[in-house]
């Protein structure tokens, strides 16, 4: 289960939201894991609410201001009710002051406060990006990932079947590499996976004859890419005996591969000699857009081939 600690959070935003930590420190072990996020009456990061507690609480001028309009006792109260075992931290964003109150019960509870020159809602949007990756579920596949004309593509295939050789080919004709052998998927949205390289695979493509090559080398940063959502599955498949005639020539539907429960399009292309896949992995990925645009291809060619059969009966 994916989990961040307070302190973790801190180290890795730190130099980017500016954040400084006021009080609250015994609380550095706190944390947020993905099954927290997930309960639907908390938020994960938003402005203070009372009502339905976010997890990292953000207190902008005008929540201060809101605050020091309190009674104090009452204001003591409301902030104690607040800082439950599951609030992870608040945060003081782009306001003049602190309220006395709020520095009192971060250090009573131990809930770490930190504070940032950042407006509220900017800091927000960089905070949130930041932790749908962190606590994103993640797993691993065997492939190859490129940015192929934009589009995140996922090579498959069993092993020896061709998959380096044809993102060798890609690259050389513009595509970016994002990862050979392990891809680390990251389910960052409902309906959005990403795709990223392990620390130690990073640069390096391992081609049959001629070892591990790294890419970066040899063909300069714009061959590389840090992460791409997986729009599309190319699997490459070695036909046997007569699996060639048996494929389908016209397919009127998609095809569909899950992955972390989320349906990916999937083109299988049979693998042959004199086949030039890296013309069919971009000819698949330009219909892939133009599918996407609601342009298909096949099924116009059939509708057209249905209405020159109904002229001829008339």
């Amino acid at each position: 289960m994916p989990q961040v600690s307070i302190a973790r959070l801190f180290e890795d935003t730190r130099e980017k939201l500016q954040l400084e930590w006021i009080a609250g420190r015994g609380g550095a072990g706190k944390g947020l894991d993905s099954e927290l996020t997930k309960d639907s009456s908390q938020g994960l990061v938003g402005h203070l609410n009372f009502i339905h507690p976010n997890l990292i609480q953000v207190l902008g001028q005008s929540e201060v201001n809101h605050l020091d309009a309190l009674d104090p006792e009452e204001c003591r109260s409301l902030l104690r009710r607040t800082a439950t075992r599951e609030l992870a931290c608040f945060i003081v964003a782009g306001a003049r002051n602190v309220p006395q109150a709020l520095l009192e019960i971060a250090e009573a509870t131990q809930t770490p406060l930190f504070s940032s020159p950042i407006a509220s809602v900017e800091l927000m949007w960089i905070l949130r990006p930041h932790l749908a990756r962190a606590l994103a579920d993640s797993t691993t596949v065997h492939g190859v990932f490129l940015d192929v004309l934009g589009v995140g593509v996922l090579l498959t295939g069993d092993s020896g079947v061709g998959k380096s050789e044809l993102a060798l080919e890609l690259i050389s004709r513009g595509s970016g590499l994002i990862a050979d052998d392990v891809v680390e998927l990251y389910r960052v949205g409902p309906e959005s996976i990403e795709g990223r390289c392990p620390p130690l695979l990073r640069d390096f493509l391992e081609v049959r004859g001629l070892g591990v090559l790294n890419i970066r080398t040899i063909f300069g940063e714009a061959a590389l890419r840090p992460r791409k959502n997986v729009k599309l599955i190319v699997h490459l498949e070695r036909p046997s005996g007569s699996d060639p005639a048996l494929l389908e020539r016209l397919p009127l539907k998609p095809g569909i591969e899950r992955l972390m429960e989320i349906s990916i399009p999937k083109v299988t292309i049979p693998v042959a000699a004199g086949r030039n896949l890296a013309v069919l992995t971009e000819a698949a990925v330009r219909n892939h857009v133009l599918q996407m645009r609601g342009i298909d291809s096949t099924r116009e060619f059939i509708e057209r081939q249905a209405q020159a059969l109904r002229d001829g009966e008339t």
